[in-house]
């Protein structure tokens, strides 16, 4: 195993740390609220650990925010100088992998945009669930851009191919499955709303 540390790894760690300590919560309580262990929480905050989509799905349920938004606070530049508006080079963005499905997510608009688009690229054979509370205070569409997607939006689930968008309503449970064998890439497209 490598020794070298990503460095978005380490702003996920400063984030749910911050997060945490912002709302004056201890380990205990952010693993109530969440139902992580204590100590996955203690070595993701240390940066010993990368979490997983589920994780984090968990977390920032806990802390009322969307994963998009926790993991694009983490992303986002660490000045405000260069949080400008303007042209972002592919290259230059953050790619987040999650280390137990391979789930790709990269952030495609800054801190300051009133939306936050994101890529994702789910492996053939991945599966991501998150809990409802990671859908409160979020309106979300979901952009199928290559390949299909088998989405379960609480009971109902819906098979979307290349062009297919689907608005989501009221928080529940939902799972971004790709059961093919090739990989889905589909853009997250969030608004921030005033009630779950």
């Amino acid at each position: 195993m490598s020794n070298i540390v990503d460095p978005l790894v380490g702003r996920i760690a400063a984030r749910i740390r911050t997060e945490r300590e912002r709302r004056r919560w201890t380990l205990a309580q952010l693993a109530d609220a969440s139902g992580v262990s204590q100590a996955m929480i203690s070595r993701i905050e240390r940066g010993e650990s990368s979490p997983t989509a589920v994780v984090l799905g968990k977390l920032s349920a806990a802390f009322q925010l969307s994963v998009a938004s926790l993991l694009a606070l983490a992303e986002g530049a660490p000045h405000e100088a260069d949080a400008r508006p303007g042209v972002r080079r592919q290259t230059d963005a953050a790619e987040w992998r999650d280390p137990g499905t391979g789930y790709r997510r990269r952030q495609i608009t800054g801190p300051r945009f009133p939306a936050e688009i994101a890529e994702i690229r789910l492996p053939a054979g991945a599966r991501v669930p998150y809990p409802a509370a990671a859908f409160a205070f979020v309106r979300q569409v979901v952009w199928v851009l290559d390949g299909r997607l088998t989405f379960h939006d609480g009971d109902a689930v819906h098979e979307l191919g290349a062009g297919d968008t689907i608005e989501l309503g009221e928080p529940t449970e939902r799972v971004f499955a790709n059961t093919t064998d090739t990989e889905c890439r589909y853009a997250v497209i969030l608004a921030r709303g005033t009630q779950p």
